[in-house]
Protein backbone atom coordinates (compact mmCIF):
# COMPACT_ATOMS: atom_id res chain seq x y z
CA UNK A 1 0.00 0.00 0.00
CA UNK A 2 1.30 3.44 -0.91
CA UNK A 3 1.35 5.48 1.16
CA UNK A 4 1.22 3.02 4.06
CA UNK A 5 -1.79 4.72 5.67
CA UNK A 6 -5.08 6.21 4.46
CA UNK A 7 -4.47 9.96 4.20
CA UNK A 8 -8.20 10.61 4.09
CA UNK A 9 -8.40 9.36 7.70
CA UNK A 10 -6.90 11.76 10.24
CA UNK A 11 -7.26 9.26 13.08
CA UNK A 12 -5.35 6.63 11.11
CA UNK A 13 -2.58 9.10 10.24
CA UNK A 14 -2.31 10.19 13.89
CA UNK A 15 -1.92 6.56 14.96
CA UNK A 16 0.67 6.00 12.22
CA UNK A 17 2.71 9.01 13.38
CA UNK A 18 2.50 8.00 17.04
CA UNK A 19 3.68 4.48 16.20
CA UNK A 20 6.66 5.80 14.22
CA UNK A 21 7.52 8.31 16.97
CA UNK A 22 7.39 5.65 19.69
CA UNK A 23 9.62 3.37 17.63
CA UNK A 24 12.15 6.14 16.99
CA UNK A 25 12.11 7.51 20.54
CA UNK A 26 11.12 4.74 22.99
CA UNK A 27 9.63 6.12 26.18
CA UNK A 28 8.98 9.63 24.82
CA UNK A 29 5.63 11.17 25.68
CA UNK A 30 2.89 11.19 23.04
CA UNK A 31 0.93 14.02 24.66
CA UNK A 32 2.10 16.78 22.28
CA UNK A 33 1.37 14.73 19.16
CA UNK A 34 -2.03 13.62 20.37
CA UNK A 35 -3.00 17.17 21.32
CA UNK A 36 -1.94 18.86 18.09
CA UNK A 37 -3.53 16.18 15.89
CA UNK A 38 -6.82 16.57 17.76
CA UNK A 39 -6.67 20.36 17.48
CA UNK A 40 -5.74 20.45 13.79
CA UNK A 41 -8.44 17.99 12.79
CA UNK A 42 -10.94 20.06 14.77
CA UNK A 43 -10.01 23.33 13.10
CA UNK A 44 -10.02 21.87 9.57
CA UNK A 45 -13.41 20.23 10.12
CA UNK A 46 -15.16 23.26 11.62
CA UNK A 47 -15.09 22.20 15.26
CA UNK A 48 -13.08 25.23 16.35
CA UNK A 49 -15.21 28.15 17.59
CA UNK A 50 -13.24 30.76 15.65
CA UNK A 51 -12.67 29.08 12.28
CA UNK A 52 -15.01 27.73 9.63
CA UNK A 53 -14.39 24.27 8.21
CA UNK A 54 -11.83 24.17 5.43
CA UNK A 55 -13.58 24.90 2.13
CA UNK A 56 -10.65 24.56 -0.29
CA UNK A 57 -10.67 21.44 -2.44
CA UNK A 58 -6.96 20.99 -3.11
CA UNK A 59 -5.10 22.36 -0.09
CA UNK A 60 -7.45 20.57 2.27
CA UNK A 61 -6.89 18.39 5.34
CA UNK A 62 -5.93 15.43 3.17
CA UNK A 63 -3.15 17.46 1.56
CA UNK A 64 -1.82 18.26 5.03
CA UNK A 65 -2.00 14.59 6.01
CA UNK A 66 -0.23 13.54 2.80
CA UNK A 67 2.66 15.86 3.66
CA UNK A 68 2.58 14.61 7.26
CA UNK A 69 3.01 10.97 6.30
CA UNK A 70 5.80 11.89 3.89
CA UNK A 71 7.80 13.91 6.41
CA UNK A 72 7.45 11.21 9.05
CA UNK A 73 8.79 8.57 6.68
CA UNK A 74 11.60 10.93 5.67
CA UNK A 75 12.57 11.68 9.28
CA UNK A 76 12.34 7.98 10.12
CA UNK A 77 14.72 7.10 7.29
CA UNK A 78 17.12 9.84 8.34
CA UNK A 79 16.90 8.82 12.02
CA UNK A 80 17.87 5.21 11.43
CA UNK A 81 20.59 6.29 8.99
CA UNK A 82 22.09 8.08 12.01
CA UNK A 83 22.82 11.24 10.04
CA UNK A 84 24.04 14.35 11.87
CA UNK A 85 22.67 16.64 13.12
CA UNK A 86 20.23 14.29 14.79
CA UNK A 87 16.56 15.21 15.20
CA UNK A 88 15.66 14.66 18.84
CA UNK A 89 12.12 13.92 20.13
CA UNK A 90 11.32 17.58 20.76
CA UNK A 91 12.53 18.60 17.32
CA UNK A 92 10.41 15.83 15.79
CA UNK A 93 7.39 17.30 17.60
CA UNK A 94 8.21 20.73 16.17
CA UNK A 95 8.59 19.24 12.68
CA UNK A 96 5.16 17.63 13.00
CA UNK A 97 3.75 20.91 14.26
CA UNK A 98 5.16 22.67 11.20
CA UNK A 99 3.71 20.21 8.71
CA UNK A 100 0.29 20.18 10.39
CA UNK A 101 0.18 23.98 10.47
CA UNK A 102 1.86 24.80 7.16
CA UNK A 103 -1.44 25.31 5.30
CA UNK A 104 -3.53 26.67 8.17
CA UNK A 105 -3.36 29.92 6.25
CA UNK A 106 -6.07 28.68 3.89
CA UNK A 107 -8.57 28.60 6.77
CA UNK A 108 -11.21 31.31 7.09
CA UNK A 109 -12.59 32.94 10.20
CA UNK A 110 -16.27 32.21 10.74
CA UNK A 111 -17.01 35.86 10.00
CA UNK A 112 -15.40 35.55 6.54
CA UNK A 113 -18.29 34.76 4.22
CA UNK A 114 -16.79 35.67 0.85
CA UNK A 115 -15.33 33.02 -1.45
CA UNK A 116 -13.17 30.15 -0.24
CA UNK A 117 -9.85 30.00 1.55
CA UNK A 118 -8.22 29.63 -1.86
CA UNK A 119 -8.32 33.42 -2.13
CA UNK A 120 -5.48 33.46 0.41
CA UNK A 121 -3.11 31.40 -1.76
CA UNK A 122 -0.82 34.39 -2.30
CA UNK A 123 -0.44 35.07 1.43
CA UNK A 124 -1.25 31.67 2.96
CA UNK A 125 2.30 31.09 4.25
CA UNK A 126 2.19 34.38 6.16
CA UNK A 127 -1.27 33.52 7.52
CA UNK A 128 -0.06 30.02 8.52
CA UNK A 129 2.82 31.59 10.44
CA UNK A 130 0.45 34.01 12.15
CA UNK A 131 -1.81 31.16 13.23
CA UNK A 132 1.14 29.07 14.46
CA UNK A 133 2.48 32.05 16.42
CA UNK A 134 -0.73 32.37 18.39
CA UNK A 135 -1.51 28.64 18.70
CA UNK A 136 1.80 26.99 19.66
CA UNK A 137 2.34 28.96 22.90
CA UNK A 138 -0.97 27.53 24.14
CA UNK A 139 0.69 24.12 23.97
CA UNK A 140 3.69 25.35 25.93
CA UNK A 141 6.08 26.15 23.08
CA UNK A 142 8.71 28.77 23.93
CA UNK A 143 9.83 31.60 21.65
CA UNK A 144 12.75 29.66 20.16
CA UNK A 145 10.51 26.71 19.38
CA UNK A 146 7.89 28.93 17.76
CA UNK A 147 10.64 30.55 15.71
CA UNK A 148 11.82 27.13 14.54
CA UNK A 149 8.33 26.16 13.40
CA UNK A 150 7.83 29.46 11.60
CA UNK A 151 11.18 28.99 9.85
CA UNK A 152 10.11 25.57 8.62
CA UNK A 153 6.72 26.84 7.41
CA UNK A 154 8.46 29.66 5.54
CA UNK A 155 10.41 27.02 3.60
CA UNK A 156 7.19 25.93 1.89
CA UNK A 157 6.80 29.22 0.01
CA UNK A 158 7.40 28.35 -3.66
CA UNK A 159 9.58 31.40 -4.23
CA UNK A 160 11.66 30.98 -1.07
CA UNK A 161 15.30 29.95 -1.38
CA UNK A 162 16.03 27.98 1.78
CA UNK A 163 19.75 28.54 1.37
CA UNK A 164 19.14 32.24 1.95
CA UNK A 165 16.99 31.78 5.07
CA UNK A 166 18.47 32.15 8.56
CA UNK A 167 18.09 29.35 11.10
CA UNK A 168 19.21 29.43 14.72
CA UNK A 169 20.44 25.81 14.65
CA UNK A 170 21.52 23.53 11.74
CA UNK A 171 18.84 20.99 12.68
CA UNK A 172 16.18 23.65 12.08
CA UNK A 173 17.34 23.89 8.45
CA UNK A 174 17.06 20.10 8.23
CA UNK A 175 13.45 20.29 9.40
CA UNK A 176 12.67 23.09 6.95
CA UNK A 177 14.13 21.13 4.04
CA UNK A 178 12.24 18.02 5.16
CA UNK A 179 8.94 19.93 5.30
CA UNK A 180 9.44 21.55 1.89
CA UNK A 181 10.29 18.14 0.42
CA UNK A 182 7.23 16.51 1.96
CA UNK A 183 4.98 19.35 0.84
CA UNK A 184 5.85 18.71 -2.81
CA UNK A 185 6.17 14.93 -2.77
CA UNK A 186 3.13 14.27 -0.59
CA UNK A 187 0.80 15.90 -3.10
CA UNK A 188 2.54 15.01 -6.36
CA UNK A 189 2.82 11.32 -5.44
CA UNK A 190 -0.87 11.01 -4.54
CA UNK A 191 -2.78 8.61 -6.78
CA UNK A 192 -5.32 11.28 -7.72
CA UNK A 193 -2.80 14.03 -8.49
CA UNK A 194 -3.46 13.99 -12.27
CA UNK A 195 -7.19 14.37 -11.55
CA UNK A 196 -6.63 17.28 -9.14
CA UNK A 197 -4.90 19.72 -11.49
CA UNK A 198 -8.12 21.40 -12.54
CA UNK A 199 -9.04 21.94 -8.87
CA UNK A 200 -5.57 23.35 -8.23
CA UNK A 201 -6.01 25.78 -11.12
CA UNK A 202 -9.33 26.95 -9.67
CA UNK A 203 -7.54 27.82 -6.42
CA UNK A 204 -4.92 29.84 -8.31
CA UNK A 205 -7.68 31.56 -10.26
CA UNK A 206 -9.62 32.55 -7.15
CA UNK A 207 -6.46 33.90 -5.56
CA UNK A 208 -5.54 35.89 -8.68
CA UNK A 209 -9.06 37.31 -8.83
CA UNK A 210 -8.95 38.23 -5.13
CA UNK A 211 -5.77 40.29 -5.48
CA UNK A 212 -6.92 41.71 -8.84
CA UNK A 213 -3.90 40.31 -10.68
CA UNK A 214 -3.97 41.34 -14.36
CA UNK A 215 -4.37 38.48 -16.83
CA UNK A 216 -0.96 39.15 -18.34
CA UNK A 217 0.75 38.54 -14.98
CA UNK A 218 -1.04 35.32 -14.07
CA UNK A 219 1.13 32.20 -13.93
CA UNK A 220 -1.47 29.94 -15.52
CA UNK A 221 -4.02 30.99 -18.14
CA UNK A 222 -6.21 27.90 -17.84
CA UNK A 223 -6.39 24.42 -16.33
CA UNK A 224 -5.08 23.11 -19.66
CA UNK A 225 -2.12 25.45 -19.43
CA UNK A 226 -1.33 24.20 -15.93
CA UNK A 227 -1.54 20.55 -17.03
CA UNK A 228 0.66 21.20 -20.07
CA UNK A 229 3.34 22.80 -17.92
CA UNK A 230 3.27 20.33 -15.02
CA UNK A 231 5.80 17.81 -16.45
CA UNK A 232 8.38 20.57 -16.97
CA UNK A 233 7.52 22.00 -13.54
CA UNK A 234 8.47 18.64 -12.02
CA UNK A 235 11.60 18.11 -14.06
CA UNK A 236 13.06 21.61 -14.09
CA UNK A 237 11.73 23.21 -10.91
CA UNK A 238 10.75 20.67 -8.26
CA UNK A 239 13.53 18.14 -8.87
CA UNK A 240 16.14 20.88 -8.80
CA UNK A 241 14.79 22.20 -5.52
CA UNK A 242 14.61 18.71 -4.03
CA UNK A 243 18.21 18.00 -4.97
CA UNK A 244 19.88 21.31 -4.11
CA UNK A 245 17.79 23.80 -2.12
CA UNK A 246 16.20 21.05 -0.01
CA UNK A 247 19.52 19.24 0.52
CA UNK A 248 18.35 16.01 -1.19
CA UNK A 249 16.26 15.07 1.85
CA UNK A 250 14.06 12.97 -0.45
CA UNK A 251 16.76 10.30 -0.46
CA UNK A 252 15.81 9.31 3.08
CA UNK A 253 12.50 8.03 1.69
CA UNK A 254 14.35 5.15 0.01
CA UNK A 255 13.57 1.75 1.52
CA UNK A 256 15.99 0.39 2.41
CA UNK A 257 18.24 3.43 2.65
CA UNK A 258 20.34 4.34 0.71
CA UNK A 259 20.03 2.08 -2.34
CA UNK A 260 16.44 0.87 -2.13
CA UNK A 261 13.59 2.14 -4.29
CA UNK A 262 12.05 5.49 -3.43
CA UNK A 263 8.27 4.95 -3.57
CA UNK A 264 7.53 8.68 -3.64
CA UNK A 265 9.69 9.35 -6.68
CA UNK A 266 8.29 6.27 -8.40
CA UNK A 267 4.72 7.47 -7.75
CA UNK A 268 5.44 11.01 -8.96
CA UNK A 269 7.08 9.77 -12.15
CA UNK A 270 4.03 7.57 -12.81
CA UNK A 271 1.75 10.58 -12.31
CA UNK A 272 3.85 12.73 -14.63
CA UNK A 273 3.73 10.00 -17.28
CA UNK A 274 -0.07 9.89 -16.93
CA UNK A 275 -0.33 13.68 -17.21
CA UNK A 276 1.82 13.60 -20.36
CA UNK A 277 -0.43 10.87 -21.79
CA UNK A 278 -3.56 12.92 -21.12
CA UNK A 279 -1.96 16.06 -22.53
CA UNK A 280 -0.98 14.26 -25.72
CA UNK A 281 -4.43 12.71 -26.06
CA UNK A 282 -6.10 16.09 -25.62
CA UNK A 283 -3.72 17.71 -28.09
CA UNK A 284 -4.34 15.04 -30.72
CA UNK A 285 -8.11 15.40 -30.29
CA UNK A 286 -8.03 19.14 -31.03
CA UNK A 287 -9.01 20.08 -34.60
CA UNK A 288 -6.12 21.04 -36.83
CA UNK A 289 -5.67 24.75 -37.41
CA UNK A 290 -6.62 25.78 -40.94
CA UNK A 291 -3.78 27.14 -43.03
CA UNK A 292 -4.13 29.28 -46.12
Amino acid sequence: MFPPVDTKNATAVAAFVEEKFANMYPGASLVWLKTIFTDIEAIFTGKNPDYAASDVRYHDLEHTLQATVCIVLLLEGRHFAEVEPRVDPRQFELALSAVLLHDAGYLKLRSDKVGTGAKYTFCHVLRSCAFASSYLPTLGANDHEVEAVLGAINCTGPTKEISRLHFREPVERVIGCALATADYLGQMAAADYPDELEILFEEFQESDDFIHLPAARRTFKSATDLADRTPLFWQKFVMRKLESDFQAMYRFLARPFPAGPNPYLVAVEANIAEIKRRNALRSSAQPATATG
